[in-house]
């Protein structure tokens, strides 16, 4: 099993036990979702079977380690962790010396910064919203449109990008070699020799592999940990309708929440200049990625709106309401009909039918994450 997922898969016939369980519930008693409650209060292996596609390898939920597995040639170590949070939070590393890994990132909003878009060099504008970091130690494709590939590769594309940090590795490395502090530093970490890029992006990649921490004590993570006591009946029978009628583990499992995958949820805006995104297509040049972008990790969600690629979603109520909806599925008008890169939303996204007390507990459910 990849060490690099770290998580767990439900067997079969585990599974029929755990769905016989959960018909035994009815659903027309005053006390379904107490019933329903109860089975999550028992370990994961218990619960009832997710509803989920026939094609999708799901992996069942899991709690998280102390920090997400290191790549053999980055192996982990408490000192380069520390080197990584201070170049994270230093504005060194932008041209202007104003603008840090942190200014995007904030640790108080899960590491986004809870703008629609952020703002970089000379206060341009970004282009999309800033994504939490919490876990992209799990991700081997970052950035929405996956053009990051690892996190030691990602590290270095918002420092050089001219919207972003605006600087360049040839001034970026005197820099921070002319700095007696950061020499030491370095030297102790990865011994002697020059402060170099593949030094700097596996300091802030170890770093960014602690931040799973910031997860530890939410009631979700006590619950995956055997301990449901933070958890209500309402967000247990919540956590039901997520991986049941919301179809949410379709896309959202195992220790990260999500499938690390790609899927157009029909926000392309596709034809509309001032608006259009075309998401992974930018990457891959393939017509079925046209408005596709990376499934973000649910963990700490309700610290990270607003919501979505572009940002677009600031109400959680509203979200939801969008999802049971089935999502828009725009439709080629007359000059769009022919056009092979007209964005199709993904099979995914169903009408749900949720009622008021479904759509209720799910809220709920997302604010134990």
């Amino acid at each position: 099993m990849n060490r690099l997922i770290f998580c767990f898969s439900v067997g079969v016939a585990l599974s029929s036990l755990s769905a016989t369980a959960a018909s035994a519930c009815d659903e027309k008693a005053s006390d379904y979702s107490t019933c329903i409650a109860q089975l999550y209060r028992q370990p994961v292996a218990q619960w009832p079977a997710p509803q989920v596609d026939a094609d999708v390898a799901w992996q069942e939920m899991a709690a998280l380690p102390d920090h997400a597995p290191a790549p053999p040639e980055n192996p982990f170590s408490e000192a380069k962790a520390e080197l990584g949070k201070k170049l994270f939070n230093d504005p060194k590393l932008s041209r202007s010396g104003q603008i840090a890994c942190a200014s995007c990132h904030e640790a108080d909003m899960a590491f986004a910064d809870g703008r629609r878009v952020s703002f970089g060099h000379d206060r341009q504008n970004g282009r999309r919203n800033a994504p939490s970091l919490v876990m992209s130690g799990y991700s081997s494709q970052l950035f929405w449109d996956g053009r990051g590939g690892s996190l030691e590769q990602q590290a270095m594309h918002p420092i050089v990008d001219p919207v972003e940090m605006a600087f360049d590795i040839p001034q970026l490395l005197e820099r921070l070699n002319t700095d007696a502090a950061y020499h030491d530093q370095f030297a102790q970490v990865f011994g002697d020799g020059p402060i170099t890029t593949e030094r700097i992006g596996q300091a802030l990649a170890t770093f960014q592999r602690t931040l799973v921490k910031s997860t530890r004590n939410t009631p979700f993570e006590q619950l995956l940990r055997g301990r449901p006591q933070r958890m209500t009946d309402e967000q247990l029978y919540g956590l039901h309708v997520f991986r049941t009628k919301a179809r949410c583990m379709n896309c959202h499992f195992g220790p990260a929440l999500s499938d690390e995958q790609f899927h157009n949820v029909g926000l392309s805006y596709y034809g509309r200049a001032k608006y259009e995104d075309l998401g992974r297509y930018e990457v891959t040049r393939k017509p079925e990625d046209v408005g596709a972008f990376r499934t973000p990790s649910l963990r700490l969600v309700m610290k990270t709106a607003p919501w979505m690629h572009n940002g677009l979603f600031v109400n959680m109520e509203g979200t939801l309401a969008f999802y049971n909806m089935g999502m828009p599925r725009p439709r080629p008008n007359a000059q769009q009909v022919n056009d092979p890169l007209f964005p199709t939303t993904s099979e995914r996204l169903k009408v749900l039918n949720m009622d008021k007390d479904e759509l209720r507990a799910l809220r709920s459910f997302l604010d134990t994450l």
